[in-house]
Parts: structure tokens; C-alpha cells; sequence
């Protein structure tokens, strides 16, 4: 899940004129990586309270709305790891901070998706301890509805 998220990360940093040039070009892969493993982590927070892998995209498609428990519990434990890990300043790290909504929506819609092969639903469940095979399909399929 986390090379799926990254891919996401990558391609809506790179969309995001504002998030993309606050980052000093010899820190953009670690900070892709930094911003991908917050987002996998709050994920995965998130797949546990939200009934399963439907809720989860569900919450995540809704996370472009202000005030979304999944963005906030994110950014505020990736705003504080970019200041102290890469030395940051505010405006960069709010910058990127802006900029988890869409990436959360983009994963979500991908996820969603059945002609989009870049997120991997199945990859997703096992990522998410949903283990996969049938029972795993079924519930991507149901949690769908």
C-alpha cells in the first residue's frame, strides 16, 4: 500500500504548484516518503474505526471537507515530523499540509475505481491485515455498496 500512496503523493505534489515548489528539490523524495508514511499510518488508524475497507474510502473520500478527522489526525503529527526531520519552515510544511486533502481524495477515487489498476483494493485489505483471497474480494466488493 505504502509504493500505491507514494505513487498518489508524488503525482499530486508534482499538481500542486503551491505544495511542489515549497520543497527544496534535494528533499522532495524523502519528503514524498515522509508525507506517504503519514498518510499510510493515518490510514490504517482510520481502517479500524471505520467499519472496514468501504468505510475507510468513504472516509477518505470525504476528506477534502474541512474539519475531516482523517486530514487532522495526519497533519498534525506530518506538519511537526517535516519541521523537525528536513528543518522545514511553517509556510512549507502548511503548504504540503493544504495539499493532503486532494491527495487523500486522489487515492480514495483511485481506490475506487475498477479501471484504474494503480491502487490495488486487494493490496489495500492485506496492507490493512483483510488478509485477501475471496473473503477479502467480497468484502471489497460489498464494502463498495
Amino acid at each position: 500500500m505504502f509504493d500505491q500512496i507514494l505513487n498518489v503523493v508524488k503525482e499530486q505534489m508534482g499538481n500542486n504548484p503551491e505544495a511542489s515548489a515549497a520543497i527544496p528539490a534535494e528533499k522532495a523524495d524523502d519528503v514524498h516518503k515522509e508525507v506517504a508514511n503519514h498518510i499510510e499510518q493515518g490510514i490504517k488508524g482510520q481502517a479500524s474505526s471505520s467499519g472496514g475497507i468501504g468505510g475507510l474510502l468513504s472516509s477518505l473520500t470525504g476528506a477534502a471537507g474541512s474539519g475531516n478527522p482523517l486530514t487532522g489526525a495526519i497533519e498534525g503529527g506530518l506538519v511537526s515530523s517535516l519541521g523537525s526531520k528536513f528543518g522545514l519552515p511553517p509556510a512549507v510544511t502548511g503548504a504540503i499540509a493544504g495539499a493532503l486533502p486532494g491527495i487523500l481524495m486522489k487515492f480514495a477515487t483511485k481506490a475506487n475505481d475498477p479501471n484504474d489498476k494503480s491502487v490495488n483494493l486487494e493490496s489495500i485489505t492485506k496492507s490493512l491485515g483483510g488478509g485477501g483471497g475471496i473473503a477479502g474480494g467480497l468484502g471489497n466488493i460489498l464494502g463498495k455498496f
